[in-house]
């Protein structure tokens, strides 16, 4: 009998058009079911948390899949996956779970971060965004707090998606500084395609006083994608962790 178990991983996202397998090119999803395939000898079908777009990467991206057999060694299946999986790709651990858990319609908030870079840095140069001008980030930070009251973000979603609802709820939404970069730390129950990505560059006008914070709630209050900014670039933003109510794992059971 099939049992269901959560994965945990990370990746680099540069090299892939995404998690969700697409016609343009190479995605994760499917480098990652080619390798557990290969290593279980069976098709496997992964579902994750939600998807990144091309560019995007996830620190700890999750995902559930269907087994014939007992992982009988956590860390032997992930070394074996990981001797098997790019460089760019790294499970970090597999565990059972309640047959009907699901990844994506189970997780009950997520977190990303954008990183912004201000100054010439060789090492992040690939992996955060560069803003040449000064910024106020106390104001981004009075706009960021708007978020709170607000549930429909259109204004901050890709057109044309196939979603039913473009409501989300925002529970934190944040910039901070870490000695090198800026960091943008927003977490909500879901995120509409492109969301965070509209959010932060429509901040960043708050920030170069292009905006007022009042502005800015106007941008979210006016429903309408073509009144926020574009899209700041896709290396900035990073999946940083889903979250689960405890009821969805299975208690563990002594082989």
């Amino acid at each position: 009998m099939k049992k269901r178990y959560f994965i945990y991983f990370s990746y680099n996202g540069a090299a892939y058009v995404g998690w969700q397998m697409q016609h343009n090119g190479i995605s994760v999803q499917e480098v990652m079911q080619k390798a557990f395939s290969t290593v279980l000898r069976h098709d496997v079908e992964i579902t994750a948390a939600g998807r990144t777009d091309s560019g995007v990467h996830a620190r700890n991206m999750v995902a559930h899949l269907d087994l014939e057999n007992d992982i009988l060694s956590e860390t032997d299946f992930v070394n074996k996956m990981n001797s098997l999986l790019p460089q760019d790709i790294a499970l970090h651990k597999i565990i059972e779970v309640k047959p009907d858990a699901h990844a994506r319609f189970d997780a009950v908030s997520r977190r990303y971060e954008y990183h912004l870079i201000v100054e010439k840095n060789v090492f992040l140069k690939d992996f955060a965004m560069r803003i040449f001008q000064p910024l106020d980030f106390n104001a981004m930070n009075m706009a960021a707090e708007t978020l709170y009251e607000y549930t429909d973000f259109t204004s901050f979603s890709k057109l044309h998606t196939d979603v039913f609802t473009n409501n989300c709820k925002v529970s934190f939404a944040e910039w901070t500084f870490d000695s090198e970069k800026w960091i943008f730390t927003i977490e909500a129950d879901r995120f509409l395609r492109n969301m965070v990505r509209a959010i932060v560059v429509t901040l960043i006008e708050v920030g170069r006083g292009k905006m007022t914070v009042d502005d800015f709630r106007k941008v979210i209050e006016a429903k309408n994608r073509n009144v926020a900014g574009a899209s700041v670039p896709a290396k900035g933003l990073y999946l940083m962790e889903v979250k689960y109510p405890a009821e969805v794992f299975q208690p563990k059971i002594n082989r």
